[in-house]
């Protein structure tokens, strides 16, 4: 790892945990932050990520993205971007790895289906349950509930895309037993890993809509930065077949989005003249980001790929009978909990908002997989459309 900048977070001096731990318990030469990326690495919520949709439901082929390989993918580009601004390498990796680690099966569709089942018992949101997995569900240890991460990886976890002036009950909870300082901005890790998380899916997921023949080429070369990389490639591979400059063009874009973010976070850090990590935390406003020119051409990007792929009418098919699976185990569950194995039966609490939560942990734990055989098993059979 490069010299961290003054501004970055070091671990010598982070807030420590919630639950002391004994010296004497340490396992190899690694400090706190080191700690929580192996924590994340080795625990049952980011196994389970391999098995969670990205952008296609449950997908067939071996070659689509799943929350797993985004993780990755994203870990990868955002210690490439601290360590060109001297940031904590590890802090950045864990935050990234575990960003999505919230997330329940079939991605945004199996969000809202849990957030309407949840309507009158405070919701649900992914953000706050990545909090709440990593904090009271996943519980490896045998003294306390969690993975014990550090203060700096919640922190970073509960806020990475900046201050929350209303948090949702998941959230809240967090906060109130470990204060993660809500209202503030978090570190440059977590701003890092959050930009990283938009600059992988803006790119990958061309590639995956492309492989799905969800997207053509002509459709994407109608979006400027990416007619503009395009011209880049053809440039520098005239000879080269167009199926064959695809992973150029991904590779290029990610490099462009990669270097404009490092330069215009420069010139913001120089400018706010932070000094320390809470310095940043003070600045009250967020230090990392593209420039105005790469912001509009990112967002035109995302536009284009919400109208073309995530709202395709294969991909709002897959999302209604995701919809269905998740608000039908709901209801099975309600309706019978000694229907859920083991000790989640075993360990439903009475009253309310309590119950309906506790259900809503056992589904948003699911995989996408372990879902659809649990619907079948449960509820009955159901037609699901290509691609599941």
């Amino acid at each position: 790892m490069t010299a961290l900048a003054p501004w970055a977070a070091h671990p010598d001096a982070s807030r420590g945990r919630l639950h002391a731990e004994e010296g004497g318990a340490a396992r190899g030469p690694r400090d706190a932050f080191q700690r929580d990326r192996d924590r994340i690495i080795h625990s049952i919520s980011f196994r389970r990520l391999r098995h969670k949709t990205q952008v296609f439901v449950a997908p067939d082929g071996d070659h689509f993205r799943v929350r797993l390989t985004h993780s990755l993918e994203v870990a990868q580009i955002a210690r490439t971007i601290a360590r060109a601004l001297g940031l904590n390498e590890d802090l950045t990796e864990a935050l990234a790895l575990a960003h999505d680690i919230g997330h329940p099966p079939f991605g945004h569709a199996g969000e809202d289906a849990l957030q309407a089942a949840l309507a009158g018992q405070g919701g649900f949101d992914h953000n706050g349950n990545t909090l709440r997995a990593l904090m009271v569900i996943d519980s490896p240890y045998p003294r306390w509930s969690g993975l014990n991460l550090s203060w700096e990886t919640l922190e970073g976890l509960a806020k990475h895309n900046g201050p929350i002036h209303d948090p949702a009950w998941a959230l809240a909870e967090a906060d109130a037993a470990f204060a993660l300082e809500l209202g503030q901005w978090p570190s440059l890790e977590a701003q890092v890993a959050a930009l990283a998380d938009d600059i992988a899916y803006d790119n990958h997921d061309i590639d995956d809509g492309l492989r799905a023949g969800l997207l053509t080429l002509d459709q994407i070369l109608a979006v400027p930065v990416v007619a503009e990389g395009w011209a880049t490639a053809q440039r520098r591979f005239p000879d080269v077949a167009p199926d064959r400059l695809i992973g150029e063009l991904i590779r290029g874009q990610i490099g462009a989005m990669v270097n404009d973010l490092i330069a215009e976070t420069r010139t913001r850090i120089a400018a706010a003249g932070v000094e320390t990590a809470d310095d940043v935390r003070a600045a009250g406003r967020c230090l990392v980001g593209f420039s105005p020119a790469m912001r509009d051409a990112e967002r035109a990007l995302k536009r284009f790929m919400y109208a073309n792929l995530y709202h395709h009418p294969r991909q709002l098919a897959a999302a209604d009978s995701a919809s269905t699976v998740v608000s039908g185990l709901f209801a099975a569950y309600r309706a019978d909990p000694a229907a859920m194995p083991g000790t989640w039966s075993e360990r439903l609490p009475t009253g309310e908002p309590a119950h309906s939560r506790h259900i809503a942990d056992f589904i948003a734990g699911m995989t996408d997989r372990y879902a659809i055989a649990r619907y079948r098993e449960t509820v009955g059979p159901i037609d699901l459309p290509e691609g599941f």
